[in-house]
């Protein structure tokens, strides 16, 4: 068994999917500071935070364990420290199991009940039902797999309030339809592989073309669902603007998409447009929110 030294350990970080993790934690920490008029308690805002990257890294490197003989056929994912051999499955799995349950007990000791078992269900939902099953069984399988990843932001508001409110449910709705266009257009780059691999994602079941419109209708409710925070008054103008903006760079790429005949260059244009974009909603959301409340703190 590979234990954890100081020349190994960025092989058990890789496993992590530390980019994703990373925006992960960014959502939920965003979701915390949207929950709250004032400061975020210290101990809520770092064990959190830890809990609920620690538990999406748990999901990560599960993912990698279930998946290493996909990913040893994948180009893209073939230097993964288990498909390349770095790693043996019982290290990476006894990993992922230690860092998952540190984790959720965090949340349970420090944070609160209710998002320690949003957060294990998220896990499950990612590491179990979406990697071992339905993204087998379905071509839709990023779009029911998608609550998993949509998650992050209502944890970070449970973990504040203590409850699931309508903003709270209103930020994962948008992570929930951001979720296709933005994995659909890698598909699309990659969907030779997802054949190699029998993986039927939707380019591979439905084709290259009715993946574009797929991606263009899901782009289109999504500009017209991050609109709904204003709607809601739940942000103002600074969070409506950037959201257009971003909006319309998005609908710009997914029109480009649709139209290319041969889209792959495009399509992984779209998908990093896709990481960009989401990064930068948040952040709108976050600078709308604190203008509001000097603001209010001003006049009052």
């Amino acid at each position: 068994m590979s234990t954890i030294t100081f020349s190994s350990w960025t092989r058990y970080y890789n496993l992590t999917k530390p980019k994703v993790v990373f925006l992960i934690v960014f959502t939920a920490m965003v979701g915390m500071l949207l929950a709250s008029e004032g400061a975020v308690s210290l101990d809520i805002f770092v064990f959190g935070l830890l809990g609920i990257g620690l538990s999406a890294a748990s999901g990560a490197a599960i993912n990698h364990v279930v998946d290493e003989h996909i990913d040893r056929i994948m180009e893209r994912t073939s230097n993964r420290p288990l498909a390349s051999g770095e790693l043996d499955q019982k290290s990476a799995l006894i990993f992922a199991l230690a860092i998952g349950t540190l984790g959720i007990a965090m949340l349970v000791v420090f944070v609160n009940y209710l998002t320690a078992l949003l957060t294990f269900f998220s896990l499950v939902g990612y590491a179990l039902i979406y990697t071992m099953y339905l993204k087998r069984a379905t071509p839709q399988n990023i779009v029911l797999g998608g609550a998993a990843g949509a998650a992050p932001p209502l944890l970070g508001w449970t973990a504040v309030t203590g409850t699931v409110d309508t903003e709270a449910l209103l930020l994962f709705l948008i992570i929930f339809i951001w979720t296709p266009p933005h994995f659909w257009a890698l598909a699309i780059r990659r969907r030779e592989e997802y054949a190699k691999a029998k993986i039927p994602m939707l380019p591979v079941t439905h084709g290259v073309l009715f993946t574009k419109i797929q991606i263009l209708l899901y782009t289109v409710l999504l500009f017209v669902v991050t609109m709904m925070p204003f709607i809601v008054h739940m942000s103002g103008l600074i969070y409506l603007s950037g959201a257009i903006a971003l909006g319309i760079g998005f609908l710009y790429y997914a029109i480009k998409l649709y139209r290319e005949e041969h889209p792959d260059v495009i399509a992984m244009k779209t998908f990093s447009y896709s990481i960009f974009y989401l990064g930068w909603l948040f952040a709108f959301l976050l600078a709308d929110h604190y203008a509001r409340v000097f603001i209010r703190g001003w006049f009052l």
